[in-house]
C-alpha cells in the first residue's frame, strides 16, 4: 500500500513582524483587548478579514499570512489574530482565495454509488491522501450513468476543482472536452486505458475475470456460468475475461444471466434459481460481485445443494463477510483502498508539476480460495 505522501511545506514568507520587539505590557495588552463589533459585509453579511484586522490591531495581510503559513507570523500575533477569528466567527472566503492563487484546493471525486462498500473503500483512501495533503474533495455519485457523471463534472466546475478523481474510464466525449478545455487533470480508477493521455489507476478487469475462469477449470468444473447485475463496463470486461477463458478450455460460455439492475443477496438467489431452470447440471457460478455469490449460496443451502461439490461459487471484490460465510465465498479480492489513495497522489503530483513514472498504474488483483470453490 502507498505510504501516505509528506505535505510540502510552503515557502517562508518574510514578515517584518517577526523582528518586531514586544515588551512585556504590549503583552499583557493582549490578553486585555476589547474586541469591537465587527462590520459585516454589505453583500453577503459576513465577517470579512477587514473586519478581523482592525479588531487585532493588524494589517490584513498579517491575517492572511497567519491563517495560511502561521510559522511566518510571530506566536503573539497568531495568538491575537487567532481570538479574534474565534471571537468574530470569521470564516475565510474561499472563493476570494481561489482567485488570488488559482487553486482551490478542492477535488472533485465522482464514484458509481455512495451506498455500495467497495467505492466506501476507495473514497476512505483518497481523504486519506488529500487531507494529508491539505485538500478537500466533493463527492459526486452518478449511478452507474456517464451521462451523470458528465452532469456533475459539469457542476462541480463552478467551484473551480484543482482536478477529478473519476471511476472508470469509459466517460462520454462531451466530459473529456470539458476537462481538456479548461485544463483541469483527471485521473480515472479501477481500470486501465490504454490512452497515452490518460491517467489511469486500478486493474485488469479482463485478467480478472479469465483467472476466475482458469481456476474453475484447474478444479474440475466444466458447465460453469456467468452471473452479473448493473452491467457496468467494468463487470462486462470481467465477463469477457472469464468467457475467454471457458474457450481456449473448449467449454460453453453461453450459460449466462445478464440482467441491468442495482446487485442485492436476494437477486443472486433470484438469477441462481434462473440459470438452474435453463441447465439444471451446471455446476459453478461466477458472479460479478459478492452480494450476488452469497446469494446463490444461501439458495444452494435452501434446496440442499452441496457447495463445493455439487455447485461451485466465486464472486468478486473480498466484502468483509465473503471470508466470514460458511462456507467462506471464493473471491476475486480487489486493491479498493489503494486505487483511492494511489490515483489521489498521482493527481497530486500532476498538481504539483511533479514527474510521473507511469500514467498507468496497475495495482493488481488476488484470488482468494476457499471453501465454496
Amino acid at each position: 500500500m502507498a505510504k501516505p505522501a509528506t505535505r510540502m511545506p510552503r515557502a517562508f514568507e518574510k514578515n517584518t513582524l517577526l523582528n518586531t520587539p514586544q515588551t512585556p505590557k504590549q503583552d499583557q495588552a493582549v490578553v486585555a483587548t476589547k474586541i469591537p463589533p465587527a462590520r459585516r459585509g454589505r453583500a453577503t453579511g459576513r465577517v470579512t478579514i477587514t473586519d478581523v484586522a482592525k479588531a487585532a490591531n493588524v494589517s490584513p495581510m498579517t491575517v492572511s499570512r497567519s491563517l495560511k503559513s502561521p510559522e511566518s507570523v510571530q506566536q503573539n500575533l497568531r495568538d491575537r489574530i487567532t481570538a479574534v477569528v474565534q471571537k468574530l466567527g470569521y470564516v475565510p472566503n474561499q472563493a476570494a482565495s481561489t482567485l488570488a492563487s488559482s487553486k482551490s484546493q478542492v477535488i472533485g471525486v465522482i464514484v458509481p454509488s455512495l451506498t455500495n462498500a467497495v467505492f466506501i473503500d476507495t473514497l476512505s483512501g483518497i481523504r486519506d491522501c488529500l487531507g494529508a495533503a491539505g485538500y478537500q474533495f466533493l463527492i459526486g455519485e452518478s449511478g452507474y450513468s456517464p451521462a451523470k457523471e458528465r452532469e456533475l463534472i459539469a457542476t462541480y466546475m463552478a467551484h473551480a476543482p484543482d482536478g477529478f478523481l473519476l471511476t472508470g474510464i469509459e466517460q462520454q466525449e462531451a466530459s473529456r472536452v470539458l476537462l481538456a478545455s479548461n485544463h483541469i487533470p483527471a485521473v480515472r480508477m479501477y481500470d486501465l486505458s490504454k490512452n497515452v493521455n490518460d491517467l489511469t489507476v486500478g486493474f485488469s478487469q479482463k485478467k480478472a475475470g479469465y483467472s476466475v475462469a482458469r481456476h474453475l477449470i484447474e478444479r474440475g468444473y466444466r458447465r460453469p456460468a456467468f452471473m452479473a447485475a448493473q452491467l457496468d463496463p467494468r463487470t462486462m470486461k470481467r465477463r469477457e475475461g472469464f468467457r475467454k477463458g471457458l474457450k481456449e478450455a473448449g467449454l460453453n460460455p453461453n450459460l449466462e444471466i445478464l440482467l441491468p439492475v442495482p446487485t442485492t443477496i436476494e437477486l443472486g438467489a433470484q438469477l441462481f434459481t434462473k440459470i438452474l431452470e435453463q441447465r439444471p447440471d451446471c455446476d459453478a457460478v461466477f458472479c460479478c460481485n459478492d452480494d450476488l455469490a452469497l446469494g446463490v449460496l444461501f439458495e444452494c443451502q435452501r434446496r440442499g445443494i452441496q457447495v463445493p461439490t455439487q455447485m461451485a461459487i466465486i464472486g468478486f471484490n473480498d466484502l468483509p463477510w465473503a471470508a466470514q460465510s460458511i462456507p467462506a465465498i471464493t473471491t476475486i479480492i480487489t486493491p479498493r483502498y489503494d486505487i483511492g489513495y494511489v490515483a489521489a497522489e498521482l493527481l497530486l503530483k500532476t498538481l504539483k508539476g511533479k514527474p510521473i513514472d507511469k500514467a498507468r498504474v496497475d495495482l493488481g488483483f488476488e484470488l482468494a480460495i476457499r471453501g465454496s470453490t
